[in-house]
């Protein structure tokens, strides 16, 4: 039976690129694999196709193949066989091993792992967060064993290399035409298997320790944010990197501020006879005392801004602003005495409501406004 032209079975062109004809290869068996096609001629199909691959994408054979045609390469894998010179798998190991992982025949891969992050919760009075601090914190973790260096094995012995794998961590499967790479099931993946385990870690190479560390956190930070150790986490196996230790912040709950993004709030209560006639009250600033002048008549729930008493973020930009909201405070136990002077001031303030309580005599005139239209 005539051959056809590989690069015609391929569907690429005559000067097509090693990648290209890769490309072309893995769509095709996907198509004409026995396993996955039942059509009668898909395996002599997927054979040819196989075959073409291998010539194309070997540079020598290739070369024969474009000056001679299949004589070129006659006697050289193509065309004999099985699949023709594959070495076992050949071009469909190659091809399928991107899909599968890879690594059985290319040589036993590191399987050093990086370790796991940490986090700490770390809680602020509300000064050490707006100011800044050191703080000295102590977590438990999970560092290389220095008995055995991380190994795992007993002290003056090594890790035996898995035989059933022989080292790659790796076992490749075949069914048919289809070849799947798992995990070995006797040494999970390490590619070696410890026989006489390190009695301080028992084989796992590593073993828990608490670490004191320093931290500083900088000026600004709030609730939500986190402050990133590199290489404080977990310490990595089989000689992997060490994870990074997250400390996340949490400002507690102050007496006197809350905070508001860049902004401080606070309640600041005044007495009835203040409120009426003015006066001078002293406020507390995260930087020390103020003085906030009341003038006559002050309303509860009135705004002061002291501008630059806030907080300044620790992403930068202008500081912010500390706002203090007077609270009229009502006199409570009252001797009678007191009660009689306050009826007396009531009388005496009853006969001009409009000029003393200019708000009640607003607000009880719309509410008779409003009983009324809903009547008529």
């Amino acid at each position: 039976m005539a051959k056809h032209d590989y690069y015609e079975l391929l569907g690429v062109t005559r000067n097509a690129s090693e990648a290209e004809i890769k490309k072309a290869y893995r769509k095709l068996a996907m198509k004409y694999h026995p396993d996955r096609n039942p059509d009668k001629d898909s395996a002599a199909k997927f054979q040819e196709i196989s075959e073409a691959y291998e010539v194309l994408t070997d540079e020598q054979k290739r070369a024969a193949y474009d000056q001679f045609g299949h004589a070129g390469v006659e006697g050289q894998g193509a065309g004999g066989a099985g699949f023709g010179g594959f070495g076992g798998f050949g071009a469909f190991e190659d091809i399928f091993g991107d899909i599968f992982g890879g690594g059985g025949t290319r040589g036993r891969q590191s399987r050093s792992q990086r370790g796991a992050d940490l986090r700490y919760n770390l809680d602020l009075t509300l000064e050490e967060a707006v100011h800044g601090i050191s703080k000295n914190i102590r977590i438990p973790t999970l560092v290389q064993c220095k008995t055995c260096g991380g190994n795992g094995a007993k002290k003056g012995s090594k890790p035996q290399t898995c035989k059933h794998c022989e080292g790659h961590g790796q076992i490749r499967l075949q069914q048919g035409f289809f070849t799947v790479q798992q995990t070995c099931p006797v040494c999970h993946g390490e590619g070696s298997i410890i026989t006489d385990p390190c009695p301080d870690c028992r084989g796992q190479g590593r073993v828990q320790e608490y670490k004191t560390l320093s931290v500083k956190i900088p000026a600004g930070v709030d609730t939500g944010d986190r402050i990133r150790l590199s290489g404080e986490g977990e310490a990595g196996t089989q000689g992997g990197p060490a994870g990074d230790l997250y400390v996340q912040v949490n400002v507690k709950e102050h007496a006197i501020f809350t905070r508001d993004g860049n902004d401080l709030h606070c309640e600041v209560p005044i007495s009835f006879t203040m409120a009426a006639l003015g006066g001078e009250v002293e406020v507390p600033t995260l930087g020390g005392r103020v003085k906030i002048k009341i003038p006559a008549e002050t309303q509860s729930g009135k705004l002061f801004r002291l501008r630059g008493k806030g907080v300044k973020s620790v992403r930068g930009g202008s500081v912010g602003d500390l706002l203090c909201q007077i609270m009229v405070e009502t006199p409570v136990n009252l001797t009678a005495k007191q009660k009689e002077l306050f009826q007396q001031l009531e009388t005496e303030l009853a006969g001009d409501n409009i000029n003393h309580s200019p708000k009640s005599s607003s607000w009880f005139d719309s509410v008779k406004r409003f009983f009324t239209d809903t009547s008529s």
